[in-house]
């Protein structure tokens, strides 16, 4: 469909009932639901007797620049950061409810090019799950609000304040790739007065990925699941950085983090610790066990130790608490 033709009209200008029957040509079928999109409300099956329901916001100028971001990338990052923190509580993703705001000379193309974003991210982490429902409307800027649902299968809910002195702490995933991309975001591509078109075509095969792992997130879905079943005492979704969600779940729980620098540097992308620590949307799972063998996905980065002056350390000395704050840092750049 090319943009800009009659056969790719502004949101504003055609009805509400169209756009969403070009979102609903494109989801597939929810492997959970009951009853699925068309109706005043979506029915989700909880097999377990419980549900675990996330949600989220997504701004655009704190969360995502236009300028960066395709219609698609929006859709995977958006679905991908709601069912991370799904499977952070053990849980199996069953469903999304996605209400979006769009401003009205927004083409219906990248409205659908969402969808598909939307669509795929499902397919390819959380296989079954599916957009459900939602709502649409109007604003000056475009918003993406979810809503993620999902069950325990039996298990019990996995937390941030169950860590006792003595576990393991292990981290799934990767640590500042993420950050990574978006300094290179914010260096190459900035947006303002005189903007750089976005062209990644100059960019190594490392710049590409740290880009891509910031426009769209892979976070280890699977291995939330089997955390639980291997008996994680807590867990959480990285967010908004190491250092910062460590000193959630420490508080959480009541005691202190005990990092391993060598640990970290091992882990982190081109050995940067700062960025390990402080940077954020990498979207791994960090987590403790009782000591002994961790399950496939998981490494060892640290130990649970009793309270002590600061709630995470790297090897012995406190760490500043880091990481992204949308209060403060959104438009850091400018």
């Amino acid at each position: 469909m090319a943009s800009g033709s009659d056969d790719d009209p502004r949101i504003g200008d055609i009805s509400e009932g169209t756009v969403l029957r070009a979102i609903l040509a494109r989801t597939a079928p929810a492997a959970h639901a009951v009853l699925g999109p068309g109706d005043d409300a979506a029915v989700i099956a909880a097999p377990s007797g419980s549900v675990v329901v996330s949600a989220d916001t997504l701004v655009e100028g704190p969360d995502f620049r236009l300028a960066w971001s395709s219609g698609y990338d929006l859709g995977w990052k958006s679905a991908a950061v709601n069912l991370s923190d799904i499977a952070a509580m053990g849980a199996v993703p069953t469903a999304l409810l996605v209400s979006l705001a769009v401003p009205g000379d927004t083409r219906l193309s990248f409205v659908e090019a969402m969808a598909d974003g939307f669509r795929e991210c499902c397919a390819q982490l959380a296989p079954g799950c599916s957009v459900v429902g939602g709502d649409l409307t109007v604003s000056d800027l475009l918003m993406i609000a979810v809503t993620a649902l999902g069950d325990l299968g039996g298990r019990s809910a996995v937390t941030r304040a169950g860590a006792r002195a003595g576990d393991v702490v292990a981290l799934a995933g990767e640590l500042g790739v993420a950050a990574a991309g978006l300094g290179l975001l914010f260096s190459r591509f900035r947006e303002g007065a005189t903007p750089v078109p976005f062209d990644r075509s100059s960019l190594d095969d490392v710049q590409q990925r740290a880009i891509d792992r910031q426009l769209r997130p892979v976070p280890p879905l699977a291995l939330g699941p089997a955390a639980a079943d291997a008996g994680a005492t807590a867990m959480m979704d990285l967010s908004d950085g190491l250092a910062l969600d460590a000193s959630r779940l420490a508080d959480a729980s009541g005691v202190t983090i005990a990092l391993s620098g060598a640990a970290l540097d091992a882990l982190a992308f081109h050995g940067d610790r700062g960025r390990a620590l402080g940077g954020g949307e990498d979207h791994g799972l960090l987590a403790t066990f009782a000591p002994g063998p961790l399950p496939d996905g998981f490494a060892q980065i640290g130990t649970v130790t009793a309270r002590t002056h600061a709630p995470v350390l790297v090897d012995g000395e406190p760490v500043v608490e880091t990481g992204w704050d949308p209060y403060r840092d959104w438009d850091h750049a400018r």
